[in-house]
């Protein structure tokens, strides 16, 4: 396996059966938490930028000459959606001070279940950025559907601790 497929299918877990995708998304939830948790949100969020960067590279790479412009078995676009779902849970903890190695469940819990949602689902914008059928495409469709479930979770961050008062 060369490096552009090693990192495309992340180190073989877009391999795994069945459901790929949430395979991906769900081995990009503890990096992401060691990421919030060592270097805080500025350092999820650097890492993010460099996870699409690399991502595109390698999905250019892992799909020239192929007819599937989006081959399943490429997850790395899935670590990148999920971790745009994730900066909002990041930065919220961060902002507050908590302590760097809490990770509360419902942030997380949330940001998993609407980014599979939205990826699955291709609503709008995400279905127009998965219709570019190019190694742009595949990483902007899960980034898109990140911000969707980022924005979710954010509603209902502000419903639990405003509303609520939790």
């Amino acid at each position: 396996m060369n490096a552009a497929r090693l990192i495309a299918t992340v180190f073989g877990i877009g391999l795994l059966r069945p459901a790929p995708g949430s395979w991906g998304s769900a081995a990009a939830i503890a990096p992401a938490w060691l990421l919030h948790a060592t270097l805080g949100f500025p350092g999820l969020l650097a890492a993010t930028v460099a996870v699409f960067a690399i991502g595109w590279w390698a999905t250019a790479v892992t799909t020239r000459g192929s007819a599937d412009h989006d081959p399943s078995e490429i997850v790395i676009d899935e670590v990148t959606g999920q971790w745009v779902a994730l900066l909002p849970v990041s930065a919220g903890l961060w902002h507050a001070g908590v302590d760097p190695w809490l990770f509360p469940w419902p942030g997380w819990v949330t940001a998993f279940l609407m980014f599979r949602l939205f990826d699955i689902w291709k609503p709008g914008p995400v279905g127009r950025a998965d219709r570019l059928h190019t190694p742009l495409g595949v990483m902007l469709d899960d980034v898109v559907a990140g911000v969707l479930a980022g924005n979710v979770v954010l509603l209902g961050a502000g419903f639990a601790h405003g509303v609520l008062g939790l």
